[in-house]
């Protein structure tokens, strides 16, 4: 157990639970399926006492879903045509407000004013490429945090190039693949398209070299995801093995991440919260899902399901602070 935990056990009954924020109008019941699946990934600490309560890391996620969920935050997204109706769902599901606006004549005047701009390079075209370079540019220059998705970096040459310029535009974040960021940092040559070809530990010194490069918190999502701003390193455990069989759940993150960053003063405690509410529904989901289809529509009523008990029940979530 990491050393930021502490262990409570002072509350002997299964509490009821509502969806995290007072006065929310999303209920969840005590013996719910996430509920009942939460407790069967940790069967250990429902003997005779409530779930861990890991104060510090988890604590914050519970508070930046609880922010979510009280200030429905304006998500600027410039998505991939693949994913954008599951990545708007998604913050749908979780208390956020999506807008899918990717044109020129636009673009630049969303970013200024969103809680957060989801720059996703997938499916990118010359005039969206452009719209991403107006957009992070009015975004920088406005003070709204936003999120680049490398896709395919390294890959293909297009868009290898324009991460490079984006780049220029101060993203808070950057979430890819092992192979992508690797690629990002220059220490690789992309993956196989989308797919890593990469593990996402090999991937984390290059992460860390591109986040002190870049001034970005760096994501490198896997079996095990890493998230470091080059100091601080945090492992989330949680997720399961069939979730990259379903399209487009790296770019979920990324739009959580947008979510995140709105409403967190921190961009590593964005990108570490939303790398723990991507992973915990998605472990959730996989326990029943019959297949990939039935769990990515299981990942979404999952994030609008999820909660703070939820959290504290599942979440794996380990911090390093470098040594000086």
């Amino acid at each position: 157990m990491p050393d930021t935990c502490v262990v409570a056990e002072i509350i002997l009954e299964e509490p009821a639970l509502d969806n995290s924020s007072e006065g929310s109008t999303h209920t969840v019941l005590g013996d719910s399926f996430f509920w009942r699946h939460a407790k069967a990934l940790t069967p250990a600490l429902f003997r005779t006492t409530r779930p861990r309560i890991k104060m510090g890391r988890v604590e914050s996620a519970c508070a930046t879903l609880s922010a979510i969920r009280e200030n429905s935050p304006l998500v600027h997204n410039m998505t991939n045509i693949v994913v954008a109706n599951t990545t708007a769902n998604a913050l749908l599901a979780i208390g956020a407000s999506p807008a899918m606006v990717d044109g020129p004549e636009e673009a630049p005047e969303l970013a200024s004013v969103a809680g957060a701009l989801v720059v996703n390079v997938g499916t990118v075209t010359p005039a969206q490429a452009e719209a991403m370079k107006l957009a992070t540019t009015a975004a920088h220059k406005a003070g709204r945090p936003w999120v680049l998705d490398p896709v395919a970096v390294g890959a293909l040459t297009f868009r290898t190039k324009l991460a490079g310029e984006l780049l220029e535009n101060k993203p808070s974040v950057i979430r890819g693949n092992a192979s992508e960021i690797m690629a990002l940092a220059g220490l690789g040559a992309g993956g196989k398209g989308v797919d890593s070809t990469d593990s996402s530990e090999a991937a984390l010194a290059g992460a860390k070299e591109l986040a002190q490069q870049t001034g970005a918190v760096v994501v490198v999502s896997g079996p095990v995801d890493f998230i470091t701003d080059g100091k601080r390193t945090a492992e989330v455990a949680n997720g399961d093995k069939m979730m990259p069989y379903v399209t487009g759940l790296g770019c979920t993150a990324t739009a959580l991440t947008g979510a995140t960053l709105a409403v967190c003063d921190d961009p590593f405690d964005a990108a570490v919260d939303a790398m723990i509410f991507l992973g915990v529904v998605g472990e959730i989901a996989a326990k029943n899902a019959a297949g990939p289809a039935s769990l990515q529509l299981d990942i979404i009523n999952g994030l609008y399901q999820l909660n703070s008990d939820i959290l504290n029940a599942t979440t794996r979530v380990e911090m390093h602070e470098a040594v000086a």
